[in-house]
């Protein structure tokens, strides 16, 4: 494109936005609207929701939702939309998610940042032009199938904070403490004065000391791993305000279950 803009048109009217940004008229407008901190949505959420949103992608795929109906997919396309979120997941397109961590209550912006996202990836993996107004892969009717922000944005929390947990904080507590264990060894017969109420105590020796300390990282360790239990229940299948209107029953387990053998956590669908 010769232009650095283009213009897209909404329900709203036209948008002008990047030429070549994947995003779409939604996420431009949530830019303009919450110009507020500068601050955009971590990585670490942006790659759950890609994940959540192949889970997603794959549920309604097995259940036949996204071949049916006027506006079905192919199998090409439907390939297609799964290696875009899976894209999502791995941190490729972190660049085109502007909008500010401070918006909607619910984080429709971002929901909808990530949808028109995949949709235009989508079209291009399955040689569309992703330019053109009418979506072939479309960012609510497939990307969105059968979801609600309010139940797929704080699925792609709990994903986010349980994989944080199990990949980064667990490790560097455990590495943390065997580091700790090694210099209580290394400094068990150094002798050192206790110190308590900003005054000297009996004495100890370093290792003692440092002992302790390790012993605070095993036990942080610990509670992290059971902490990480309230995160395994999913709300996703519960749409808009937990009944599960516009999806599948089956949508909401088979979503869990994808997820769950993803990431080797045991995510399960909320109970209620």
């Amino acid at each position: 494109m010769s232009q650095s803009y283009r213009i897209e048109i909404d329900s709203m009217g036209e948008v002008r936005l990047p030429a070549t940004a994947y995003f779409g008229a939604q996420t431009q407008r949530a830019t303009e609207n919450f110009p507020i901190s500068g601050q955009t949505l971590p990585t670490e959420l942006i790659h759950a929701l890609g994940l959540v949103k192949w889970a997603a992608a794959q549920a309604n795929s097995d259940l036949g939702r996204l071949t049916k109906g006027p506006r079905g997919l192919n199998q090409a396309q439907v390939k297609a939309l799964l290696q875009a979120c899976q894209e999502v997941a791995e941190g490729r397109f972190d660049s085109e998610f502007p909008v500010d961590v401070y918006q909607t209550g619910s984080g429709t912006s971002s929901n909808m940042n990530v949808n028109e996202v995949i949709a235009n990836r989508a079209i291009e993996l399955s040689g569309g032009d992703r330019f053109q107004p009418e979506k072939a892969i479309h960012p609510n009717d497939h990307v969105n199938m059968g979801q609600s922000t309010n139940d797929i944005f704080p699925t792609a929390i709990h994903v986010a904070m349980a994989l944080a947990i199990k990949q980064d904080l667990v490790p560097a507590l455990e590495e943390a403490k065997e580091v700790l264990e090694e210099k209580a060894r290394q400094w068990a017969d150094v002798i050192k004065i206790g110190r308590t109420h900003l005054a000297d105590a009996t004495p100890l020796t370093l290792g003692q000391e440092i002992g302790g300390l390790a012993r605070m990282m095993e036990l942080s360790a610990q509670r992290a791993r059971r902490g990480m239990d309230a995160l395994m229940e999913l709300p996703a299948g519960g749409t808009a305000v937990g009944t599960g209107i516009n999806t599948h029953p089956d949508f909401g387990r088979r979503v869990a279950a994808l997820l769950a053998e993803k990431t080797g956590l045991p995510f399960r669908e909320a109970a209620n």
